[in-house]
């Protein structure tokens, strides 16, 4: 078929593609014989290694989500993208030039998206002139300045690509136009104000360069410089195709061989504190970007780590970051560490007064989070006194309903009992009594929810006419359509549900990635997968004569309904037509003949 990606481009992709190392980008492996690799599998996060690389056939599995495949496959699941995305990503990984049956080049038919292509390039070059601009220009001799004197060398400055922001907030503008970037994707960019499109949200300000895993600049982190640093100091690029602040880590692409050997990963507070730990040898830091700690970025060490160090700062705010982060960290079955610096505000400072050593020294000191909640627990209630104890008990208990192992409860509340000099008796009998009572809570909670979605399902009634059966026995028998796409196109269903299943076999014939699994991944209507599963379980369409019947009824029906509609149209036009120059009775003579074709086609389609 014109258009699909050539067999022979899939199979020399799998086949000069080493696994191993597209999948070692994700997770850590481990050999377990000449070419077999095992890990916990990125795709659903585990802590007991049940996935499994076959580096001579070239394939995943994972025994505990049962998903499984090539390479192909594999970065599909991962980055979310479509298989011709995935395809041409892993052909130039590997330089394999793409090939398309039939001769067929994309440009024939259609202007594939460079949006995204665009917007990493135009990022690099702006991160290229930032440091042009702080390293060699008189304009950036104060910021550069203000980066030594924090204790960065200019070999980190270099490696890490910082860079300065003119306080002019029209240049890059200016510059970027000289480039050939048009003012409708400068724009888009996420560089300028939406207010006021010629201005840069960026001027006279220390440039740090956010990259993705695979080390391309996708957006900037702006600290402001004297006398503009007394509001706003940080400012960060908002969100864009190559950017989602949840999905990334500040500095991961250059931790991520660290974190991979180590096992352990530290997240700091902020740019300066992760670029400390590097600066010292640590190389296993990253930082949240403008966010709290998230849920995606505790996934993302977790196919690396099986440690997490914690390195917020002492104030309020990074205490209840500290908490939390435990807690996602516990809950992800990842071991919590809490780093409490001593000597300095933050990384930076101790680096400067005492050196990379005396900074190591502190992260290997870093002590348990449950030592970690005691300690905090017994600063922040008198737990000389019953009221204090029980108060301080009860906010331990959050951590250890975090806790996935029934043996570390046990022993985090005999520590408790310890801590506090409390009854062990009193203690559990309190904390089974208070998880009881969550569990009634959550049990109520789980009826309200299943009952208002059952509402719901009640409520969507799917409309299973002519037009849905003719898709659904598609399903049954792909090679079919090609027959119903040469005949239908989406405008001409009426039925909202056939036109949705319609659009999704559409985006999957297109895409080259035509099979069951990958439409019903792709339909998000849990009733219409319902319905396809059901019928593709069942015999209906086992004969596929069935199938032919059906599909020819949907098309004839499809048809003489748009014929219908054109008729209607038709007839309201020329019943309210009015006759008064001989120019008219021509236009109307015209619309009669229309109609009687329109009736010939009708009868022709009912025979």
């Amino acid at each position: 078929m014109a258009g699909r990606i050539s067999k022979e481009t899939i199979d020399a992709i799998v086949s000069q593609t080493d696994i191993v190392s597209v999948v070692g980008e994700y997770t850590k492996l481990e050999r377990r014989g000449p070419n077999d690799w095992w890990g916990c599998c990125p795709l659903h996060g585990e802590k007991t290694p049940s996935f499994h690389v076959d580096g001579n056939n070239r394939f995943f599995n994972c025994f505990g989500c049962h998903k499984g495949g090539t390479v192909i496959t594999f970065l599909m699941e991962m980055e979310k993208t479509s298989f011709t995305e995935t395809v041409s990503s892993l052909a130039k990984r590997s330089g394999i030039e793409i090939k398309y049956e039939d001769g067929y080049k994309p440009s024939q038919t259609f202007k594939q998206d460079d949006t995204i292509p665009q917007l990493l390039e135009l990022y690099d070059r702006t991160a290229t002139m930032f440091s042009y601009f702080l390293l060699e220009t008189e304009q950036g001799k104060e910021a550069l300045k203000y980066a030594l004197n924090r204790g960065l060398s200019r070999e980190i400055i270099e490696k890490f690509k910082l860079g300065f922001a003119p306080a002019d907030r029209r240049w890059l503008k200016a510059f970027l136009r000289k480039k050939n970037y048009s003012d409708a994707f400068l724009a888009k960019s996420g560089l300028f104000s939406k207010n006021y499109p010629d201005i840069t949200i960026f001027s006279n300000r220390l440039m740090f360069p956010i990259f993705n895993r695979k080390g391309q600049v996708v957006a900037f982190s702006g600290r402001a410089m004297p006398p503009d640093d007394k509001e706003r100091k940080y400012i960060n690029s908002p969100e864009l195709p190559t950017y989602k602040k949840r999905d990334t880590l500040f500095y991961f692409n250059f931790a991520k061989n660290a974190i991979r050997q180590s096992g352990k990963a530290i997240v700091c507070e902020g740019n300066m504190d992760c670029i400390a730990y590097h600066q010292s040898g640590i190389e296993y830091a990253v930082a949240p970007l403008g966010t709290a700690f998230t849920e995606e970025q505790i996934k993302i060490l977790a196919a690396f780590a099986d440690t997490i160090l914690l390195s917020f700062d002492s104030d309020e705010a990074g205490q209840a970051a500290t908490k939390k982060a435990i807690l996602m960290c516990r809950r992800n079955n990842l071991t919590a560490r809490v780093i409490t610096l001593k000597g300095g505000k933050d990384p930076s400072e101790i680096l400067n007064k005492f050196g990379k050593e005396n900074l190591t020294a502190q992260v290997n000191s870093a002590i348990l989070d449950s030592d970690y909640f005691l300690l905090r627990l017994g600063e922040k209630y008198p737990t000389d006194t019953p009221e204090g104890k029980t108060r301080a008990a009860l906010e331990y208990f959050e951590y250890i309903d975090s806790l996935q192992s029934d043996m570390q409860k046990e022993s985090c509340l005999e520590q408790l009992c310890q801590a506090y000099n409390l009854k062990p008796e009193a203690v559990k009998r309190d904390f089974n009594n208070r998880n009881q009572a969550k569990a009634r809570a959550n049990f109520r909670q789980e009826i309200k929810t299943n009952q208002e979605n059952a509402q719901t399902e009640q409520n969507e009634q799917i409309i299973i006419d002519a037009e849905l059966k003719g898709l659904i026995a598609v399903t049954a028998d792909l090679n079919q359509f090609t027959v119903l796409r040469q005949n239908l196109t989406e405008n001409d269903l009426r039925n909202p549900y056939a036109k949705q299943f319609f659009r999704t076999l559409e985006e999957c014939y297109t895409e080259n990635n035509f099979s069951i699994g990958a439409i019903l991944s792709k339909c998000n209507n849990p009733g219409l997968v319902n319905l396809i599963t059901e019928v593709l379980s069942s015999e209906l369409y086992k004969n596929t004569s069935n199938i032919d019947a059906v599909l020819k009824d949907t098309i004839k029906l499809v048809k003489k309904n748009k014929l219908d509609d054109q008729r209607c149209r038709l007839l309201q036009r020329i019943r309210s037509y009015t006759v008064v120059t001989e120019d008219d009775r021509q236009q109307l003579n015209k619309l009669l003949a229309e109609k009687l074709e329109l009736d010939r086609q009708v009868q022709k389609l009912q025979k």
